[in-house]
């Protein structure tokens, strides 16, 4: 059983996220077909598919860099139209991704305040001079509650393994994310112990009350860390599976079509 911070599995006390009937065509393709998904406070939902099946398409959605065909997102029991991705970044919703989307010639902190810079106070500030005390010390108060480990701070990320990398990225995510983290394949690059570091870091998220969204094509990593599994497979969702329950054959069978050809026969 995953533990979180209540010391079980996080109760579901209704979606904060919910997308309701969502389509999404590019040009002849149907990239998402009528699909339903949603998330709940402190838990890791996992979204899997094969190549094509419309996780990231979704995923886009979600984060405001597609606007849906059709269909609707619901957060927070409203109804809301996110047309950017500063659209969502607004509400709380961040993501990190497979390619980091990091500036490995900055620091750490430099990274995790990049576009969103603490200015001092009063006239200095007005000038556009930076609180670097400020930004170094909640920093190290960020790294130290996800217990990130680091080179020294003011060494840029170049100099960084990608496990350190992408334990940067997860921080500046969480940070900034004050309701829900995506997370893109943030293992997919990365050695065994660098993903084991990753999926910690997700389980110390899930310990805060922000819930992630995790897409990997890996069904351990899955199983070891999700509370719900969302299958897609050709723009819709087939299946929903109990990782305490289901195997990580029911959820290549489902991905492959093979789950729907036996229950249909």
């Amino acid at each position: 059983m995953h533990e979180n911070g209540s010391g079980g599995r996080p109760e579901r006390d209704g979606p904060l996220l919910r997308v309701r009937g969502i389509n999404k065509s590019f040009g002849a393709v149907q990239a998402l077909k009528g699909v339903d998904f949603e998330v709940c406070r402190g838990e890791v939902v996992a979204l899997i598919g094969d190549n094509g099946a419309g996780k990231s398409t979704l995923i886009n959605v979600i984060t405001g860099v597609f606007p849906p065909d059709s269909g609707e997102i619901v957060f927070e029991g409203e109804r809301v139209e996110f047309v950017s991705p500063h659209d969502a970044r607004e509400r709380g919703i961040e993501a990190v991704y497979q390619d980091l989307a990091v500036a490995p010639q900055l620091d750490a902190v430099a990274n995790i305040f990049l576009g969103r810079e603490r200015r001092m106070s009063g006239i200095r500030g007005r000038l556009g001079f930076l609180d670097q005390q400020r930004m170094r010390r909640e920093t190290d108060e960020q790294l130290e509650e996800l217990h990130v480990r680091i080179p020294a701070p003011a060494k840029p990320l170049s100099t960084f393994s990608g496990g350190q990398r992408q334990g940067v990225a997860v921080a500046r995510a969480v940070m900034w994310a004050s309701k829900v983290v995506v997370m893109d394949e943030p293992t997919a690059a990365l050695g065994v112990a660098q993903a084991g570091m990753v999926l910690d870091l997700i389980r110390r998220v899930r310990q805060t009350g922000i819930p992630v969204v995790f897409i990997s094509h890996n069904m351990p990593q899955v199983f070891d860390v999700a509370d719900r599994v969302v299958v897609l497979r050709l723009g819709e969702v087939v299946a929903e599976l109990d990782p305490e329950k289901a195997s990580t054959d029911d959820a290549v069978a489902a991905m492959t079509g093979s789950l729907r050809d036996e229950e249909s026969a």
